[in-house]
């Protein structure tokens, strides 16, 4: 991935060093393991463990000749040891400390995305419940449809970004296999309780019966996971983009001091982080479809999936980490224009309560749904074609005057009978707190807004 959507801990467990050093840690705990066992003397043992190095530009040097990275790997790391690095990478395939590696590598990634997600969920949490009661228009079809509050909108992309978590720790915590079964799973050099303790030291599952890789479905499930997430945030800038629109001009990004948003029109006050967010959720869509495209291999493996996922596991998670970073800067600092809300609920000439009207006309007026919707609807297309208040047009309706007093239809425009529920959906969001407490090991609830 490039620099400019890099964060530097997450691209330093993709760095050429870090891939190296995870497989280092897989060779040695295979060395102890053995060592246990008789089948490496405690002296080689211990030069292993001391000696051992990773030389990136050494790595690189001997694959110019060996066309093979894990080979150039191995023979640097033995000449760092010196003669006892003989002992290294006995009775183990390539692909036993590659995987066994980027199952360290990709869990490490893993937990850094989990941190970034409980972070924005934080955040979320606050701004829902600060803007609890900033009353806006829901639209459906980009029209007005009836009342919300901005905080109930937030509240739900808090939901929508736990759902996402749990997906994708069920998905980090399954990426956490390794194996050390040889060529092909048969265990036909280092017996199954190597594996076993080798595994256990590391902290991860062992694949329990493997070829001569980790199969890839929990590839495929961790980019695919990763893909949602990045489809969610690409979900809320989304919204924020509609209405940061000059037209409905209901929320803006924030923009600091000397921030520019145009070479040519110094008026400009683009939503650019919002748009860089669902840019890059479109890779993260493809990379999930390369993840899919590498399951099928060929026999007990082939290398086609090798090529490919040196590119999409890296920077899907250097990615994800990169939006979730920018997404939280974005919702706390995210200016809600709560009098444009209201403008434009005026403007809106009152057609949002034509529900209300109709219920009304049913209930206490007699009617046929039929009938009222025909009323209704007759009146609220006037309202709208001559820029005309519907309540005004109804009131003087005889089809509604003969059945509805005043005091009823101006009842129907009251805003407050749209959310009075509204406290009650909010309120959810406390198990939702207690629950990233639980997790983040605090022992207070996230604190409220203001």
């Amino acid at each position: 991935m490039i620099p400019r959507y890099t964060l530097p801990e997450m691209g330093a467990i993709w760095s050429d060093v870090a891939r190296f050093e995870a497989m280092l840690r897989v060779e040695l705990a295979v060395a102890r393991a053995q060592a246990v066992r008789g089948q490496v003397p405690p002296d080689a043992l211990a030069a292993l463990e001391t000696r051992s190095r990773v030389d990136v530009e050494r790595i690189a040097e001997i694959e110019r000749t060996t066309d093979h990275d894990v080979i150039a790997f191995v023979s640097q790391v033995a000449e760092s040891v010196g003669p006892e690095g003989r002992y290294l990478h006995l009775g183990l395939t390539s692909s036993d400390v590659v995987d066994t590696g980027l199952a360290l590598q990709l869990r490490a990634a893993g937990e850094r995305l989990l941190l970034d997600t409980d972070r924005l969920l934080s955040v979320l949490i606050v701004r829902a419940r600060g803007e609890a009661a900033t009353v806006m228009m829901g639209r459906t079809h980009s029209v007005h449809a009836e009342p919300t509050t901005f905080g109930l909108k937030l509240a739900g992309w808090a939901f929508e970004v736990e759902r996402g978590r749990v997906r994708l720790a069920a998905a980090v915590d399954e990426i956490g296999t390794g194996k050390i079964s040889g060529p092909v799973g048969t265990y036909s050099h280092l017996g199954p309780e190597i594996e076993a303790e080798v595994l256990a030291a590391l902290d991860l599952h062992a694949d329990p019966v493997s070829t001569q890789i980790v199969q890839r479905d929990r590839h495929a499930a961790l980019l695919t996971a990763i893909a949602i997430v990045g489809g969610s945030l690409e979900r809320f800038a989304t919204e924020i983009r509609n209405l940061q629109h000059t037209e409905i001009g209901e929320v803006q990004e924030p923009f600091r001091a000397g921030q520019k948003g145009s070479s040519a029109m110094p008026h400009k006050r683009n939503p650019i982080v919002s748009e860089r967010i669902a840019g890059l959720a479109r890779l993260l869509r493809g990379y999930a479809h390369t993840a899919l495209e590498d399951q099928p291999l060929w026999h007990e493996r082939d290398i086609s999936h090798s090529s490919a996922e040196r590119v999409i596991l890296p920077d899907a998670t250097i990615l994800l980490d990169y939006m979730l970073v920018r997404a939280t800067a974005l919702i706390d600092g995210l200016l809600v224009r709560s009098e444009r809300m209201r403008e434009n609920i005026a403007r809106g000439l009152g057609l949002h309560a034509s529900s209300n009207v109709l219920v009304a006309l049913v209930d206490d007026g007699g009617l046929s749904r039929e009938d009222a919707y025909a009323i209704v609807q007759r009146a609220s297309l006037r309202a709208a074609d001559e820029r005309s208040p519907l309540r005004d047009l109804l009131a003087v309706d005889p089809a509604v005057a003969q059945r509805l007093s005043l005091a009823k239809l101006d009842a129907c425009f009251d805003d407050a009978t749209f959310l009075r529920h509204v406290p009650d959906v909010i309120a959810r969001l406390d198990g939702l707190a207690d629950e990233l407490a639980t997790r983040s090991g605090a022992t207070a609830k996230v604190p409220d807004a203001g």
